[in-house]
């Protein structure tokens, strides 16, 4: 007794055409992904010393137990990868002052400007989240 009914040969064919054609549209439309930074999200330097102890903008801060740390292309990374490296990001804070979110800035976020370093400066300035851009007063 047969389990599987043959398949017509070209029933396999127009299902790799399919695929094709889907991850054709999808891999620019990746590519072209553009992070959305919240409203509280700063601009700083960070020297990743021995984790979880940090430098930022040049003063001894901690990245929180449950810290998430984004790539440039969005991927998680860990801690113990980025020991001994200093990169500008954006950052938020807990309100124990804790660093809880970090995102490394590819050359297109990173010439995005002005962009606060400050939470008055934060407060102060506008901020347009459609385009991820700061007004300053």
């Amino acid at each position: 007794m047969y389990r599987c009914l043959p398949r017509a040969p070209w029933a396999a064919a127009s299902w790799l055409a399919v695929c094709a054609a889907v991850c054709a549209t999808a891999l620019p439309a990746h590519a072209q992904m553009t992070r959305n930074f919240p409203a509280v999200a700063l601009r700083g330097v960070v020297a990743f010393t021995d984790p979880p102890v940090i430098t930022l903008n040049k003063l001894a801060a901690q990245l929180a137990p449950g810290v998430r740390i984004r790539a440039a292309n969005n991927g998680l990374l860990l801690q113990g990868a980025l020991t001994g490296q200093t990169l500008t990001v954006h950052y938020t804070q807990e309100f124990s002052g804790l660093i809880n979110q970090v995102w490394l800035l590819t050359d297109e976020e990173l010439a995005r400007k002005p962009w606060p370093t400050t939470l008055e400066q934060a407060q102060s300035w506008s901020f347009d989240a459609g385009t991820q851009t700061w007004t300053r007063p």
